[in-house]
């Protein structure tokens, strides 16, 4: 029996991306929540930013939403309607209240409304170009 080993290159160390996010009530424009730290996660669909932050503008709970674990439980959370504010840019999007102990995260939504995208090469966002609409 013959083994065949392939030369497999080696992986540069995973980045994890993060950036500023300020949150603004949509309904009092003028002031916006400290800038908070948060990670850009894609794969999460909503951002989340702390309870506090969100409670301090005045914003309340819309729903409760349930998210999935990688352990298979499932975690329930308030949402609410806010302003997101990113690398000079903003959009209107549903967010998550967190809870101490939860991640600080830039979704996958929110990325979208921002028309950002991740410049893995840079590890930077970045303007994700014109966007596509339908001709009549």
């Amino acid at each position: 029996m013959t083994v065949i080993r392939a030369s497999v290159p080696m992986l540069p160390a995973m980045g994890i991306l993060k950036v500023i996010v300020e949150a603004e009530h949509p309904a009092r424009r003028s002031t916006r929540a400290p800038g908070v730290m948060a990670m850009v996660d894609t794969g999460s669909a909503f951002t989340w930013l702390p309870r506090a932050l969100l409670e301090g503008l005045g914003l309340e709970a819309e729903r409760m939403e349930r998210f999935p674990m990688a352990d298979g439980s499932l975690l329930e959370r308030p949402i609410c309607f806010a302003v997101i504010h990113v690398a000079g840019t903003s959009t209107f999007d549903h967010v998550v209240f967190g809870e101490p102990g939860d991640l600080v995260l830039l979704g996958a939504r929110t990325l979208a409304g921002l028309n950002l995208r991740v410049d893995l090469e840079a590890k930077r966002l970045v303007a994700a170009g014109p966007v596509v609409v339908a001709a009549a």
